[in-house]
């Protein structure tokens, strides 16, 4: 019943409030740079509530993460190499989906240490801050898999998708 509220008491313009036009820009430039330095592909998606009907059926951040991470076809690259990195605002979670490329090479723990090395930014409402945090980590990550090459493209957008 708590999450239920907050999801229903997601304000209009939470996203907006808490990723100005200046912030969203920050982090499009952070993924540029970071895409610059390894062949990996990474995504930003920030939502600010799950509608009524998912959390009635309990859907988790990292389920809806799995939906935005194929909705946005962050799988659909030639070395099945992108990464989504999903802020899901009612519930303060941070999820990191990683495709395929990346079984076997980086290990649950070290998603969940990228996680943990931004949550201090996002209880002092440093949210910004936060996503350009984890958008560097992820990029070392990325990098000592499939490091740059000349041979790389941009694949997917790097600006940042938001929700309500």
């Amino acid at each position: 019943m708590v999450r239920l509220l907050k999801h229903a008491l997601a304000l209009p313009g939470s996203v907006a409030r808490a990723f100005p036009a200046s912030a969203l820009s920050s982090i499009e430039k952070a993924i540029q740079e970071s895409e610059k330095r390894h062949g990996g592909e990474i995504r930003f998606a920030v939502e600010a509530a799950l509608d009524p009907v998912s959390v009635l059926k309990k859907e988790s951040a990292r389920e809806r993460a799995v939906e935005v991470f194929a909705e946005l076809g962050v799988w659909d690259t030639e070395q099945n190499n992108g990464v989504l990195l999903y802020l899901l605002l009612a519930d303060h979670d941070v999820e990191i989906v990683a495709d395929r490329g990346f079984n076997g090479k980086v290990s649950a723990v070290e998603w969940e240490g990228v996680c943990r090395a931004m949550e201090a930014h996002l209880k002092a409402g440093e949210y910004a801050e936060a996503i350009c945090e984890g958008i560097a980590r992820i990029g070392e990550l990325v990098g000592r898999h499939f490091p740059a090459g000349a041979q790389d493209r941009n694949e997917l957008p790097d600006r940042p998708v938001h929700r309500r």
